[in-house]
């Protein structure tokens, strides 16, 4: 092996660290705001009645920008996939799961606790990485169905989303426009997040050391579903 090679592969294990620093950091923020409403966008949409498309395509584009939860189980989900119509299908299972629950949530006014509903989706996280690791396989035998699991689970995503919007006490006057243009913005937030993993996973599978980190990635979003969950369940039993 070359210097020049060691080189870049210690630049490259650097610059994997500093990218697993940022998103445990980034996960860290969004435990301690986990079921916080932005005051502005909480007092706006309080304030405001009719239909206002715009302003809640913002709000679904934000809460899943930001969602780190849902990024980190669709970076699950497309951590093996390579070629572009897989990624499609497992994405439209996932956009399906969470926009029915969502759209239906709100309208019928289905409330779930919001600590229980987002240990669950920690839970999400936990299932894809331990599939990812092949885990099921060698411990039970079996290999669950992928599809089925990601459209449940992004039924369960479709509730979290329900109930953030709840919090926001939405007016009823213009509330199915509302609703259809914060699930485009979900849907936009969605495509954006996802573009960015691909380009970075793009980037990543190109190098030699992909399959030597993949395991350890796995790991690493394996531990940060259970403090998601472990933190959900805390504000559980102490509120």
């Amino acid at each position: 092996m070359t210097r020049s090679s060691r080189e870049g592969r210690r630049k490259l294990r650097a610059l994997f660290l500093v990218l697993l620093a940022a998103m445990f950091g980034l996960i860290g923020l969004n435990a301690a705001l986990a079921h916080a409403v932005a005051e502005g966008d909480k007092g706006y949409i309080q304030e405001i009645t009719g239909i206002h498309l715009l302003p809640f395509v913002y709000l679904g584009a934000k809460h899943m920008v930001t969602g780190y939860d849902h990024i980190l189980f669709l970076f699950g989900v497309i951590f093996f996939l390579y070629r572009l119509n897989h990624i499609a299908l497992y994405v439209s299972l996932f956009a399906i799961g969470h926009s029915t629950t969502m759209l239906l949530g709100v309208y019928f006014n289905v409330g779930i606790n919001s600590f229980i509903i987002d240990a669950i989706i920690g839970l999400s996280v936990v299932y894809k990485a331990l599939d990812n690791m092949g885990a099921y396989q060698r411990w039970f035998g079996f290999q669950p169905n992928t599809k089925v699991a990601t459209l449940i689970f992004g039924l369960f995503h479709g509730f979290g989303l329900s109930t953030k919007i709840l919090e926001y006490n939405i007016s009823p006057d213009g509330l199915v426009p509302n609703l259809i243009a914060f699930n485009i913005g979900v849907e936009l937030g969605q495509l954006t997040a996802l573009a960015m993993i691909l380009i970075a996973m793009g980037f990543w599978r190109r190098t030699a050391g992909f399959w030597r980190h993949a395991y350890t990635a796995n790991v690493w979003m394996l531990t940060a579903g259970f403090v998601l969950v472990g933190y959900q369940l805390t504000g559980f039993f102490v509120s």
